[in-house]
């Protein structure tokens, strides 16, 4: 999978320790080439002599919107470097929620394309122009969309084929899809010691039996599910 980033903080997206997609699994990844990640700076497009991105907003107001022409030379240069198709993803508050389903779904494209937008804004009619499918991690509001970038970065590479050491992992994640469809929180996990501070590890999974494990373990991602996200459930 190839990974296009374009902001105005390229130097955000090193895929070399110890920047954040340098280490752990995005850095692995990287580094096995089973994914591409490239920072464009919208700068590098800029016509004017001060490499302005932004300018004031019509209508008044506080704070500065970035301006049409960069983002949209940007993102068509960045296209043509590779001809595998792309999708494009507009990182805002405003976008669709970022879940474990949509995930999967961009882990199956061959190339993505994200755009960190800054400031106040980004000039609505380079949004209508390029028609990103737009993408919220949360309903709060970050200084820019670089932060959001990463969280979709990590969540994605790590459901590439031969990312995780075990591919089966990532199937007993929270969110992951259920046999029966439905998408479930994780259950506990417990490592040695046996006993901990009085606390000891439950007696059904030092059994043995795989069968009573898995049941166990069912019972616990429904009994978390209901107590912390009965949403998950429906009626």
């Amino acid at each position: 999978m190839r990974i296009d980033m374009l902001t105005t903080f390229p130097e955000m997206f090193s895929t070399q320790p110890p920047a954040a997609l340098g280490v752990s699994i995005p850095g692995r990844a990287a580094a096995a080439g089973l994914v591409e990640i490239h920072a464009t700076d919208i700068r590098a497009y800029t016509t004017n002599r001060h490499r302005k991105t932004d300018d004031r907003p019509f209508g008044g107001g506080p704070g500065m919107v970035m301006m049409c022409q960069p983002l949209w030379d940007a993102v068509l240069a960045v296209e043509a470097m590779d001809p595998r198709p792309t999708r494009r993803i507009l990182l805002t508050p405003q976008g669709r929620p970022l879940t474990q389903p949509l995930v999967e779904e961009l882990a199956t494209l061959p190339r993505l394309l994200l755009i960190a937008g800054h400031y106040e804004g980004i000039d609505e009619r380079v949004i209508e122009a390029l028609a990103p499918q737009e993408v919220s991690i949360g309903d709060y509001v970050l200084s820019g969309g670089e932060l959001a970038a990463m969280v979709l970065i990590d969540a994605v590479v790590r459901l590439l084929p031969g990312v995780l050491g075990d591919q089966e992992s990532n199937l007993q994640d929270s969110f992951s899809q259920e046999a029966d469809g439905r998408r479930l929180l994780d259950c506990p996990h417990y490592t040695r010691p046996r006993e901990w501070m009085g606390r000891e590890v439950p007696e059904i999974l030092m059994s043995g039996d795989h069968g009573k494990v898995a049941q166990w373990r069912l019972e616990q991602k429904l009994a978390r599910t209901e107590a912390r996200r009965p949403d998950l459930l429906g009626p």
